[in-house]
């Protein structure tokens, strides 16, 4: 660890955090992606590690593109009050041109950031955070969705602590990729039921956290949070100044039930069936304290039906784009082996898949590359997360797609 003081003066407030913040003995005092809204909050971890550093050998990038960016606002005169609205918004520029140059984002400062977006949305900044993330997510998905279904579907069944965050992301990924491979819807009407996907859940970001922590029953209150919060984030980007309708008007009926052909909706409606249909996926498929998952390809399966046990069009256009085994899911083939899916296939039942437990349950050490369409290594049975033994970290998983 190699901590560097920093000047209080040139941490900007109300965005995310480039790198960490750790206290004078390398306590973690903030995240990376942590969102410090006022000079109040930053004398509170001023008073907590004595003084703030970043881990150079940590987020050594990061902290020299914000250095480098500080100096030149410097050498150029401007008025110090200019760097808390500059120096940031350059850092994750550079940040982001970094991902699309590498083609891997790096998904947890992705989780990060939109946690805090929809735990703390501010009217000044909440809009322009939002569309970076947006264009950020849009662009992977349209660039690379195997690797960002591969990412989201895996931290998805992960963890609990991001789950409002992860699933926005995810419901957004599915409906982006499902409209333009499946749909072919044009491209504004795509961009708009990303936006509707991220933000569907502003009205309760920090009790979906906390509900998918919870062992108890819902209480009253948070009961009614649950049944509200579709409308209530409806009014949230109104007053955040949002003015698209159909955006608007597909997050206050994504809650709705609402079978049929989507030819006989409005734009709004089918935008809100699709987010429907894409919701119940994600919570199936994401561990909650008091529940366990069902595995990724039981929940899509289960998509395919509407309400009224017919085919639901909405969810079939998912089964279709995304295929019965979508990236991340765990698989047990004719082998004996047990793979994880990292690639969509010629077929929506044959993906490719990388084996990282051998037929005698042994960790195979590297991923084995297979094409489920060899009769030799065709999928014999859907495996659910949690009976998976073996993991590798994102960043691994992920080099196998590109």
């Amino acid at each position: 660890m190699n901590l560097v003081e920093l000047n209080i003066d040139t941490i900007p407030l109300g965005q995310p955090l480039p790198f960490a913040l750790r206290g004078v003995a390398g306590a973690l005092l903030a995240q990376k992606g942590y969102v410090i809204r006022s000079h109040k909050e930053l004398e509170i971890l001023l008073a907590r590690g004595q003084t703030l550093c970043v881990d150079t050998d940590e987020s050594g990038e990061s902290f020299r593109a914000f250095k480098a960016h500080l100096q030149e606002i410097l050498l150029s005169d401007k008025p110090l009050g200019m760097i808390s609205s500059m120096t940031m918004s350059a850092t994750l520029a550079q940040e982001d041109a970094a991902d699309q140059e590498r083609k891997v984002p790096h998904w947890p400062t992705w989780q990060a950031r939109l946690t805090q977006l929809m735990r703390n949305p501010d009217v000044d900044s909440f809009l322009p955070r939002f569309e970076n993330m947006h264009q950020n997510l849009a662009r992977h998905c349209q660039d690379n969705p195997d690797a960002a279904l591969l990412a989201l579907v895996q931290m998805s069944a992960e963890e609990t602590r991001h789950y409002c965050a992860t699933h926005a992301m995810l419901v957004a990924a599915v409906c982006m990729i499902t409209t333009r491979e499946t749909l072919r819807w044009p491209g504004e009407r795509i961009h708009q039921i990303g936006r509707a996907g991220l933000s569907m859940n502003l009205g309760m970001g920090h009790l979906q956290d906390e509900l998918a922590q919870q062992i108890s029953p819902l209480s009253a209150v948070q009961a009614q949070v649950v049944e509200e919060h579709a409308q209530r984030s409806e009014i949230m980007l109104r007053g955040m100044g949002v003015d698209d309708e159909v955006w608007l008007q597909g997050v206050r009926g994504h809650h709705l039930r609402s079978p049929g052909k989507l030819a006989d909706k409005t734009p709004a409606n089918q935008i809100a069936r699709l987010l429907q249909r894409a919701d119940i996926f994600g919570a199936r498929i994401a561990p909650r304290a008091n529940r366990h998952p069902m595995s990724v390809t039981s929940a899509m399966q289960a998509t395919y039906h509407d309400e009224t046990k017919s085919v639901d069009e909405a969810g079939a256009a998912m089964v279709k784009a995304l295929g019965i085994y979508p990236p991340g899911a765990w698989v047990k083939l004719a082998s004996g082996e047990t793979a994880v899916v990292v690639r969509r296939g010629s077929t929506a039942a044959t993906p490719k898949v990388a084996v990282l437990v051998n037929k005698d349950g042994m960790p195979t050490g590297e991923p084995i590359p297979r094409d489920t369409a060899h009769p030799s290594w065709k999928i014999a049975a859907p495996v659910a997360h949690r009976d998976v033994r073996v993991r590798l970290p994102l960043d691994r998983l992920l080099e196998i797609v590109f």
